[in-house]
């Protein structure tokens, strides 16, 4: 659990995200270091892309940062965000970049315009690098990813699992004095581009045969190999915040014990069951998402026909559930499951 409650898996299953935090970053090191000369010609200078015609720069100077703070938490910021990579896979994933990314320059553009037009405000030069998409990120991420408190600050200010990203935001947002318009031009292109209201994403989506060119060249050298059950606590945590995280931990690893057992002896558990949790129902149904519902008998699809299990089930949580594009069976079984606990319902709806 880094920033947010969606389990701490590395970069596993994230081969484009991996890339992202890689390539720019060694880039950046080696324009500060090594190739000083070059800089130059990644500047994202909007004047000499107007009056000079050098168009190129709206893709040169909107790739690498060249300031290494920028660097360090937009790359922060995208090891935040690769669940939406695990969530609807590479492809679509690299479609909303390279759709935010293309929005993003246009909205500059006008922006810039905007403020020279109504407050004779002059915006040469903004700061470079891969910044449009990382502001748009926090779109789908304020939409989709449920919030769950934490802990509080002196009994008033609370702390939630999205919170470190807001701040790492706000960091990169303070960074340079014209970052506030890469900003708004970020959260205006992801608002366009996941809302779909002008159908922006029929037009700016990645090709499939891009698509697949990028799983042969990233996957080889990018992928992750699938990691094991214990993972490091947060470093740097409270103390209260490092106790919540070891009980998430140990409940984890409670329920996929069980779930474990439970396969090895279905049959006895459903002739012993305690009527507390009705795991042998909950396990398998996420385990096996839509996989096995053909190949049951009915003697093992009758208890999802009629579940024993009446534990009641907020209708608010089941929508936010459904809203991450789970099915309403499986999140109203994440829920009972999981004693109406969204934090651990979301976990392990995406980690089955």
């Amino acid at each position: 659990m880094m920033f947010t409650s969606t389990g701490s898996r590395g970069l596993y299953k994230a081969p484009l995200s991996k890339s992202l935090l890689l390539l720019p970053t060694v880039l950046t090191v080696l324009l500060t270091v090594l190739l000083p000369q070059y800089q130059d010609l990644l500047i994202y200078n909007l004047q000499a892309v107007r009056h000079g015609k050098q168009f190129w720069r709206l893709v040169s100077g909107r790739l690498v940062c060249l300031d290494l703070k920028d660097t360090f938490c937009s790359s922060l910021l995208i090891y935040n965000f690769r669940i939406f990579e695990r969530r609807f896979g590479s492809h679509k994933f690299a479609s909303f970049l390279f759709g935010a990314w293309i929005l993003s320059a246009f909205v500059d553009l006008l922006l810039t315009e905007a403020l020279r037009f109504m407050f004779e405000l002059k915006v040469d030069v903004l700061p470079a690098g891969l910044l449009g998409p990382v502001f748009a990120l926090f779109v789908p991420f304020y939409s989709s990813i449920p919030r769950v408190q934490v802990t509080q600050l002196l009994g008033h200010v609370s702390i939630t699992n999205k919170s470190l990203t807001y701040i790492v935001g706000a960091q990169l947002l303070t960074s340079s004095a014209y970052m506030w318009v890469v900003a708004c031009s970020g959260l205006i292109a992801g608002m366009l581009y996941y809302s779909n209201k002008l159908a922006v994403q029929k037009f700016l989506r990645v090709p499939g045969w891009a698509a697949r060119c990028g799983s042969v060249l990233l996957e080889p050298v990018f992928s992750d190999s699938e990691p094991t059950a214990e993972a490091p606590l947060g470093m740097g945590a409270t103390l209260d915040i490092q106790r919540q995280q070891r009980m998430d931990m140990l409940d984890q690893q409670l329920l996929l014990s069980q779930l474990a057992h439970l396969s090895r002896n279905a049959q006895q558990q459903q002739a012993q069951q305690t009527g507390l949790l009705n795991w042998n129902r909950f396990f398998p149904t996420l385990r096996h998402r839509g996989q096995n519902r053909h190949h049951e008998g009915p003697q093992q699809q009758q208890p999802d026909i009629h579940p024993p299990d009446n534990t009641a089930v907020a209708e608010e949580q089941v929508a936010r559930l459904m809203e991450m594009g789970f099915s309403r069976m499986d999140a109203q079984e994440a829920l009972r499951a999981s004693n109406n606990d969204i934090n651990i319902a979301t976990n392990f709806l995406l980690q089955h």
